[in-house]
């Protein structure tokens, strides 16, 4: 009982954040003991009991921060998705697909907050298959999220739900492209401009004329190494209303192939 309370003491003070003593807070010791006997032992291997031994608490203290063990492993989705819905909820204004495109950002962001953790998590998912399908369900959250945002959007719209699907799922593939990218190259260079590269392929697929990333380009022409097109080129084109999505895009970019110099 003694222990419990003890337990409990320290959970409340980790809590409030550090104390006088400059500890670390109990959330970020369990996340510093769980990778540290991820890399001695494995995944696989390493228990709860393990975890908590190597931090000093109790049992009840881990599962009071994470319903898991893989959840240890992702520590900050939940809040990141909080963060997103909210984001998503203000951005009134603007281009759809620009707002998505920077609701995105937000997990970027979150990653390039401590690269070495990231760089540590992406090599330990790449290695164990539950915790690939654990990343894929939080990647279908975020899509999910975004998804959503743009179907009332385009509420009015008579493809308006699949035009949402289709955009949310490119934003988030080209997010991932950019930031694996990023990840795979260790963590060192700018985890921004790399998914900006990526979304910016997205906006010029997907986007209206005029739209601009976070950087200021149009349509992403500076990172694509493209000019942007005259504000005054128009592209007449007649398609059947039956006609697959991806057929349409496939003319429209034949088209504008055929006519460049």
């Amino acid at each position: 009982m003694t222990d419990v309370r003890r337990d409990e003491g320290r959970a409340t003070a980790a809590a409030n954040g550090p104390g006088p003593s400059g500890k670390t807070p109990m959330r970020e010791a369990l996340i510093e003991a769980a990778f540290q006997l991820f890399l001695e032992h494995g995944f696989e291997r390493t228990t709860v009991d393990d975890i908590v031994a190597r931090a000093g608490v109790g049992r009840r203290s881990f599962f009071r921060y994470f319903p898991s063990k893989e959840d240890v492993v992702f520590p900050d989705h939940e809040r990141c998705l909080t963060e997103m819905s909210a984001f998503l909820a203000t951005s009134t204004d603007g281009e759809p697909l620009d707002v998505v495109c920077d609701a995105a950002r937000l997990v970027m962001r979150m990653y390039a907050a401590n690269p070495e953790f990231s760089v540590q998590r992406y090599r330990l998912t790449r290695e164990v298959p539950s915790l690939r399908g654990y990343e894929l369900s939080v990647v279908h959250r975020y899509e999910r999220t975004l998804a959503h945002h743009l179907r009332g959007c385009y509420g009015g719209d008579s493809n308006g739900a699949l035009r949402a699907e289709v955009q949310a799922a490119a934003v988030v593939a080209a997010h991932n492209n950019g930031l694996r990218t990023w990840l795979r190259g260790g963590g060192h260079g700018d985890a921004a401009k790399a998914v900006d590269q990526s979304l910016a392929f997205v906006r010029q697929t997907w986007g209206s004329v005029g739209g601009t990333t976070e950087s200021g380009t149009e349509n992403g022409a500076a990172e694509s190494g493209t000019a942007p097109a005259p504000e005054d080129d128009v592209i007449v084109m007649v398609a059947p209303r039956n006609a697959p999505l991806w057929r349409v895009v496939q003319k429209i970019e034949k088209t504008l192939g055929d006519d460049q110099p």
